[in-house]
């Protein structure tokens, strides 16, 4: 049963990521920052875990680096002011957390 799941969630997690990449940038969000984040950096620390998490389980330090990428999109999400960023970094921290679950599975 768990093995299931994690199938479903990992398959969901390459979907979501393979979506993340079909996806156009927000507009004016290069080289900025919110809440000191840059944004650019965001998205790609929530795509390299992603990526990593899909290849394979993360190292001890990488589990804590996504743990703390999450506690950033809580700040993060309520400061953006733009409806397709707002949507697009939505969609980026599911994808994170998705790749959150799927680690946590394969520790189980």
């Amino acid at each position: 049963m768990i093995a299931d799941v994690f199938e479903e969630k990992w398959d969901a997690l390459v979907r979501m990521t393979a979506e993340h990449m079909a996806m156009p940038f927000p507009p004016g969000f290069r080289g900025l920052e919110v809440e000191d984040r840059d944004m650019v950096m965001l998205d790609a620390d929530a795509q390299g875990y992603a990526a990593s998490v899909v290849k394979g389980p993360l190292s001890e330090r990488h589990r804590e680096g996504l743990t703390r990428l999450l506690a950033v999109f809580d700040k993060v999400l309520p400061a953006i002011d733009d409806e397709y960023a707002t949507r697009y970094y939505t969609h980026v921290r599911g994808m994170a957390v998705l790749a959150a679950e799927v680690e946590n599975l394969r520790e189980t």
